[in-house]
């Protein structure tokens, strides 16, 4: 179902390293998650793995074929139909879905108010997971997502909490999509807050801050300051190893 394209020069170097770990970067909608965990595994040269794109790319898919999230067997049922390919690149994780490339696509503004209620199935959660696990499994990942460091990764080296206010977070994917579709501000602020309420009330892999993340909360921060700030706390991980 999942297929991630790595490129054989970096596997090759990391294959030859002592030092990698795995970053886990968990936080509510708009945080900034994608961006930056980009960002840290190009500086690192780590593997990228955007898991919110995976379920992101189940909704796409479940909506294309009218398929509700109520309908769990459906859902379940679908899901042996559905090819999942993600392949790295320089300025984002191109996702493709039975041979069509959907990434732009997925970050729709309706499929960002119908991902949570896809992402509750515990089956479709399972399945993800342990496709997310697999990836991680040689170390030298960053992974993205809402229960990475909870539940995903639990035993990841460093934790991640990214945060920001909901007018921030509304502001930074205004700024995105507002050249593809017409949507309000507010609007945006109703569906973050709306979706961090369904995130954090689920009964399966709710969000929650992990006890031994670290949290920060980038209201005020620009991209280039976040990165810099997590690539320092991989290296004090990684040094004191040696």
């Amino acid at each position: 179902m999942l297929a991630l394209r790595r490129n054989t020069l970096l596997d090759n170097h990391q294959r030859g390293r002592l030092d990698k770990i795995n970053i886990a970067i968990d936080g509510p909608a708009g945080a900034g998650k994608s961006t930056v965990a980009r960002k840290v595994a190009k500086e690192l040269t780590y593997v990228y793995v955007d898991t919110g794109a995976m379920y992101r790319a189940v909704t796409w898919f479940m909506l294309g074929h009218d398929i509700s999230s109520d309908e769990t067997d459906r859902v379940i049922h679908a899901m042996r139909e559905l090819h999942i390919e993600l392949i790295p690149g320089e300025e984002c994780q191109q996702v493709i879905v039975n041979g069509e490339d959907v990434t732009d696509y997925i970050r729709a503004n309706h499929i960002s108010k119908n991902v949570s209620s896809y992402a509750k199935i515990g089956p479709l959660r399972t399945k993800l997971v342990e496709m997310q696990r697999n990836i991680a499994s040689s170390k030298g990942v960053v992974m993205d997502g809402r229960d990475i460091g909870t539940h995903v990764l639990p035993q990841a080296e460093l934790k991640i909490f990214l945060t920001a206010s909901v007018e921030e977070r509304a502001i930074r994917r205004y700024q995105e999509i507002k050249d593809n579709q017409q949507v309000t501000l507010e609007q945006l602020m109703h569906d973050i807050a709306e979706r961090d309420r369904q995130d954090e009330q689920r009964e399966i892999s709710p969000l929650v801050c992990a006890e031994d993340a670290i949290r920060l909360d980038t209201t005020s921060m620009n991209i280039e300051e976040v990165v810099n700030q997590i690539i320092s706390y991989c290296r004090t991980i990684t040094d004191g190893a040696k």
